[in-house]
């Protein structure tokens, strides 16, 4: 069967046609843009959010402006220059008393803990009275304000005045804490993870404190903040946002092979590093089930208690809405 120029070239424009029409569809999905922490852990997700095509897949296209410091990426979605970024839910529970219309998406339950050197003398919180622990995060850092309500219920301690605290950015508090400059450390949890490769162990995690004051450890502390309204006028970007981000966790917690596209992001200095990294993410993925937010409202009230206003701002309890809710 012979097939004539003129139709061989109009199958061929056809098929130009079709190919250029679906770039077309692709170029002309909705736009997130993301103002991210250039060196957050976020960014493992985002990665593979983006390198699988999870964000596409659920209808839109994540784009990500990475910026220096959490305060510019404040800065940048309060100022319209960003639609989402990562905070905890206790600033937004923060903005919302003070009238402002910000939502939570729920990423990662990962916090921080307490830890000593494995050769430590140190056996309970009680074995710290006098001795220094470094802190990062400052004085108002969540996992150290949960950990000070724990000593008080269980060992009816003072941890704060118990003890000698050193406030210093989480590289500083991880060499002191191998040092042996300090006797303990409350750090970010991706340098615990570090920590525990190079001989570290949990004395007290914030999990086990959480438990121990009611509350409710599987509660996600980290997510994506959205402006309530972007959410009425955008309401499938806010669902696939959701969507994309677990499908991301999912392949992450279950394939070791993911991974390996990670390791130029995750700064390990060695396997054991690399490993105690992806084993500690995973350990922060939530369970996925609805969130009790009865426990959320007594967590906040712990964070009032300690932190105060400076902290919490007016939300002594917690207000409505924080939570999106989501299918």
């Amino acid at each position: 069967m012979k097939i004539t120029t003129g139709i061989l070239s109009g199958v061929l424009a056809g098929c130009l046609l079709a190919v250029g029409f679906t770039q077309a569809i692709a170029e002309e999905l909705p736009k997130l843009r993301a103002a991210m922490l250039a060196s957050g852990t976020v960014n493992w997700e985002i990665t593979t959010i983006k390198a699988n095509g999870f964000d596409r897949k659920n209808g839109f296209e994540m784009a990500v402006q990475d910026y220096a410091d959490n305060g510019a990426t404040r800065v940048a979605f309060e100022g319209g220059e960003a639609d989402t970024m990562v905070a905890d839910w206790i600033w937004v529970a923060y903005q919302r008393a003070a009238g402002k219309d910000y939502v939570f998406i729920p990423c990662s339950r990962a916090v921080g803990g307490l830890v000593v050197k494995d050769d430590s003398p140190v056996k309970a919180l009680p074995d710290l009275a006098g001795l220094k622990i470094g802190i990062a995060g400052g004085p108002l850092d969540k996992s150290w304000l949960i950990l000070r309500a724990y000593a008080k219920k269980k060992y009816d301690m003072d941890l704060a005045g118990g003890t000698e605290q050193v406030f210093a950015a989480p590289p500083l508090i991880f060499k002191s804490a191998l040092s042996g400059e300090t006797a303990a450390a409350v750090n970010f949890w991706h340098f615990l993870a570090k920590m525990k490769a190079k001989g570290m162990h949990d004395l007290v995690t914030v999990a086990d404190a959480a438990t121990e004051l009611g509350l409710d450890p599987d509660t996600p502390l980290l997510g994506y903040v959205l402006k309530g309204d972007y959410v009425a006028s955008h309401p499938e970007i806010a669902q696939g946002l959701y969507k994309a981000s677990l499908a991301a966790k999912e392949l992450l917690r279950t394939d070791d092979a993911a991974w390996e596209a990670l390791r130029g992001q995750m700064n390990a200095a060695d396997d054991k590093e690399f490993s105690a990294l992806r084993d500690g993410y995973r350990a922060g993925i939530p369970s996925g089930k609805p969130i009790d937010e009865a426990a959320a409202d007594r967590f906040l009230k712990i964070m009032a208690e300690l932190g105060g206003e400076e902290l919490v701002g007016k939300a002594t309890s917690l207000p409505e809405g924080v939570f999106l809710r989501l299918e």
